[in-house]
């Protein structure tokens, strides 16, 4: 199958999804102030898993997604505005993903709403997400100077960022062929552990074609991965359109496929929209990320 032909599989299968016909992203919505978990909707995980032949018996990693929350604000009992960072941890075998626009538009709902503890708006966001998601969710709420979990370090010194290679680009559509490649290169070499990271990771919003931009560190061990030819591939998911956790979950997938690995991590960190991030984790044997965030975040 061409790149080409592969493509126009993968978004025919999304744009025939009654899932995505019924979502607010893309259209004209009304901001609402006043507590609605209605607004919330979800995207079957399957959409993006049919096509890579994956089902929750047959994972090949686990993981989770891990977001950010930076604009919820609620008002206590007196009407005074109680503003708070949010972490929103959901495990990777959910059935759903909670799709963006509508959990800003949610989280927008709590600004003029009364709630009597901090407690009692983690509960309630507990309760939603967890519905949404069709598992339980993971919620903490932190006071905006006492947020250690946003601390800004990721990379160790260890880690070696792949961008600096010297490669050319002529093509900016999605290819898991030159992954191919890159384990030819290295298919007698003797096994190594590595960390890297790239910066210039960016997609496109399967929806509304806006652009995400991320970081993503790869840690891996196994036949060495050819530098280069890692970026080239990550560089082809420039005009690529799926959602973040699809498009970490093609690349978990797509490096343990092609590359001779023996445990392998995925994770990205992508910059905030509406107050948001999502940063996917997929792993062989870790089952939580990281608490930090990158410069850009």
């Amino acid at each position: 199958m061409n790149i080409l032909h592969g493509k126009r599989k993968i978004m025919a299968t999304y744009q025939n999804a009654k899932a995505l016909s019924k979502l607010t992203l893309g259209k004209t919505t009304e901001y609402c102030s006043e507590y609605n978990p209605d607004l919330l909707q979800g995207v079957p995980r399957s959409l993006n898993r049919d096509d890579l032949a994956l089902t929750n018996d047959n994972l090949p990693f686990i993981g989770e997604d891990v977001w950010y929350g930076y604009e919820l604000s609620w008002l206590n009992t007196k009407g005074k505005p109680v503003v708070a960072v949010a972490e929103f941890r959901f495990a990777c075998t959910s059935p759903n993903i909670v799709e963006s626009k509508s959990f800003k538009l949610y989280l927008n709902s709590f600004n003029q709403s009364k709630f009597a503890t901090i407690e009692a708006v983690e509960t309630a966001l507990i309760k939603d997400l967890s519905a949404i998601a069709g598992a339980k969710a993971s919620v903490k709420l932190f006071h905006v100077e006492q947020c250690a979990a946003l601390a800004i370090k990721l990379a160790t010194p260890e880690t070696i960022c792949i961008d600096n290679e010297d490669v050319s680009i002529d093509n900016y559509q999605f290819s898991a062929q030159l992954l191919v490649d890159a384990q030819q290169t290295n298919s007698t070499a003797t096994a190594v552990e590595e960390k890297l990271v790239s910066h210039l990771l960016k997609s496109n919003c399967l929806i509304t074609n806006q652009p995400d931009w991320a970081s993503v560190y790869i840690e891996y061990k196994g036949k060495p991965i050819n530098h280069a030819m890692l970026l080239k591939y990550l560089i082809s998911f420039r005009q690529h359109n799926e959602f973040h956790e699809q498009c970490v979950e093609r690349i978990f997938c797509d490096l343990k496929k092609h590359c001779q690995l023996e445990q392998l991590t995925v994770f990205a960190r992508y910059t905030r929209r509406g107050g948001l991030d999502i940063n996917p984790f997929r792993s062989t044997h870790l089952s939580s990320a990281p608490n930090a965030r990158t410069l850009r975040q």
